[in-house]
């Protein structure tokens, strides 16, 4: 009994050890794939009405199966300046767009686009024009939650209505469940040096405003939405595998 489980042991190890020592130039090998990365992206549906075009800094934690399926999880800020939504605050503004503060000067208002959204996703590298063939077209579907939200800042705290708890009647908070598609290319390189991935992503926002009155509207903001995001992203890959050990040979 005890011999059949040392062999049984001895066995398992010796898979494992075999499979690890696989060339990642002629086969494709597991990996664990982690990704920090960045887009540009515009916005569509409900979202065009309320900001401009917006950035996005992202990290991606991927597990590559020896198939070339992929499982992640994707995590990603969105960060802008452009907002679109109408008079936004309101009577504080007079006449000539200005808002004046507590100490009788104009007050200097900011408004920011932020938000962010976190995805689990299934994909697909189909080895094509790569080095090794854990490079290729990668296609990932997924799904998960969106947030965003307008975010004021007042330089010289001097407007007691945009401070604390009143800022909830401008941010405009929305969030709800989301979708993810994203094709591109994906290249791992020979010797780990050089491995990055690109493509076009659409993420759709199944959203709803969090808000129950808005300042300058008057009115609730809890309505239904449908939040779209389309853009480029780059990414760059720090892949973790069991390499096999190069060979060399001598005469």
């Amino acid at each position: 009994m005890k011999k059949s489980i040392y062999l049984s042991i001895v066995g398992i190890l010796c898979g494992f050890v075999v499979s690890a020592q696989v060339s990642v130039r002629d086969s494709s090998v597991k990996m664990v794939l982690l990704s920090p990365s960045f887009a540009v992206q515009s916005p569509l549906g409900d979202l065009a009405n309320r900001f401009g075009i917006n950035s996005s800094l992202g990290f991606t934690a991927t597990i590559k199966s020896k198939k070339n399926w992929t499982f992640s999880l994707d995590g990603n800020f969105i960060f802008g300046t452009r907002i679109l939504e109408p008079s936004l605050f309101g009577s504080l503004v007079d006449n000539d767009g200005f808002i004046l503060g507590s100490d009788g000067l104009y007050a200097d208002i900011r408004a920011y686009e932020r938000g962010y959204y976190a995805m689990a996703l299934v994909g697909k590298i189909f080895p094509f024009k790569g080095p090794n063939p854990n490079c290729g077209i990668t296609v990932q579907l997924g799904a998960g939650f969106m947030q965003h939200k307008i975010r004021i800042e007042d330089k010289k705290n001097a407007v007691p209505s945009l401070q604390g708890e009143y800022l909830k009647g401008y941010d405009r908070l929305t969030n709800g469940a989301a979708l993810k598609q994203f094709i591109g290319y994906t290249y791992i390189g020979n010797r780990r040096l050089v491995n990055f991935y690109f493509g076009v992503e659409l993420i759709e926002g199944f959203t709803e405003g969090r808000r129950n009155y808005n300042f300058n509207t008057g009115i609730s903001d809890r309505g239904k939405r449908f939040d779209m995001l389309s853009g480029l992203r780059v990414g760059w890959i720090m892949p973790f595998y069991n390499q096999a050990p190069e060979k060399f040979y001598t005469y």
